[in-house]
């Protein structure tokens, strides 16, 4: 008989229903609350999952319901007191990204969690969608080589749900964090960054700008909305793009590497090769084309079969970093995520927020 954990969710926003649907799919787990400081949001949420308890105060949820698992997903100001009194409760930990506002309640919120040995780890899912593992595996078979530079895109689109709510709401969470939108968004960029730069402080260059035109005359007309982010380690160096207005609103990365070059699209879920041609030069030249087409013919074969077998979904990287998370729990393994590495991103958020912030103070 598998041992169920019993798992709560705080916070009821549109984020929280791929938890519940994700964690309702695991035969380790089930939902015994969910809780939410509008007691509607929380009712609403139960309802639709069918989950029988909800609550509007954690502290009570916690002390009702014992659970096992926490999963966080507030705004992330109330990350580390939230995160915190589940750990003080005997809680394993999944809090949504951002971690924290700031890498020094990172460290704090890591090292409580490492002293009461609890379970913790960041929602980084893209980390564990299909590309991400496929291109990890080709990693590790040396396909690649040795890296020697990575370029991360994340499109944004700012006339999209999220982005409307964010634009249309002055006082919107986002608002108030150091980084903006950036803070809500880059993690998307810098976690398919640090498996290859491997230092824990590469020398980071930034550059951020407002592109739209100024309207609304209060905070959110300063809201930069363009990212450009290098960075140098000991061995790798890598580049990330931030954009709300290139379109299509893309999502990729591409590895360069001493004998191909990769590049994992995580919208269209492929992952492809660019390779040194072997043949003469004019031939050498007429084949690579061909040789892209059928990669791509695969790749599509392989997303139909994801599909039959229910797996092709917007939350397939969320399913696998739960499920392993969970795992972790069970076996009493490592998370799925270091907490090295959740570290090095929170301090490269950091400084890319304090080179902003510097530019805006010149400006």
């Amino acid at each position: 008989m598998i041992n169920k954990l019993k798992t709560a969710i705080v916070g009821c926003g549109q984020i929280a229903d791929g938890h519940i649907s994700e964690i309702q799919k695991l035969d380790c787990a089930e939902i015994v609350g969910v809780c939410d400081l509008e007691i509607l949001m929380a009712e609403q949420a139960a309802t639709r999952f069918g989950i029988s308890r909800y609550y509007d105060k954690f502290g009570e949820m916690l002390e009702k319901e014992n659970p096992d698992v926490v999963h966080i997903t507030t705004p992330p100001q109330s990350h580390l007191s939230l995160a915190s009194a589940a750990i003080d409760a005997g809680c394993h930990v999944y809090v949504e990204k951002p971690f924290t506002p700031t890498y020094d309640e990172t460290v704090k919120l890591i090292e409580h969690a490492e002293e009461k040995n609890r379970k913790l780890t960041i929602g980084h899912i893209y980390f564990f969608d299909p590309p991400a593992l496929a291109l990890r595996e080709m990693v590790s078979r040396g396909t690649m080589g040795e890296p020697v530079h990575v370029e991360s895109f994340y499109g944004y689109n700012l006339a999209g749900p999220f982005g409307k709510a964010i634009m249309s709401n002055s006082t919107h969470w986002v608002h108030n964090l150091p980084g903006k939108l950036f803070q809500n968004n880059i993690d998307h960029l810098l976690n398919k960054i640090i498996e290859f730069v491997d230092d824990e402080q590469p020398l980071i260059k930034v550059f951020g700008k407002v592109q739209r035109t100024s309207r609304l005359g209060d905070i959110r007309d300063e809201m930069p909305d363009e990212l450009r982010v290098m960075i140098q380690g000991s061995s790798t160096s890598a580049y990330a793009t931030f954009s709300s207005h290139i379109k299509p609103t893309a999502h990729f990365m591409r590895l360069y590497g001493t004998k191909n070059i990769a590049h994992a699209d995580f919208v269209a879920r492929t992952l492809t090769l660019e390779q040194e041609p072997t043949l003469p030069s004019a031939i050498g030249r007429l084949l690579p084309a061909f040789n892209m087409g059928k990669q791509y013919k695969r790749e599509g074969w392989k997303n139909v079969r994801r599909f039959l077998r229910s797996d092709f979904h917007f939350f397939a990287g969320m399913h696998n970093l739960v499920s392993r998370f969970y795992d972790s729990i069970l076996l009493d393994t490592p998370p799925p995520i270091s907490h090295r590495d959740i570290r090095r991103i929170g301090w490269m958020m950091d400084e890319i927020f304090r080179q902003l912030e510097e530019q805006v103070k010149k400006s």
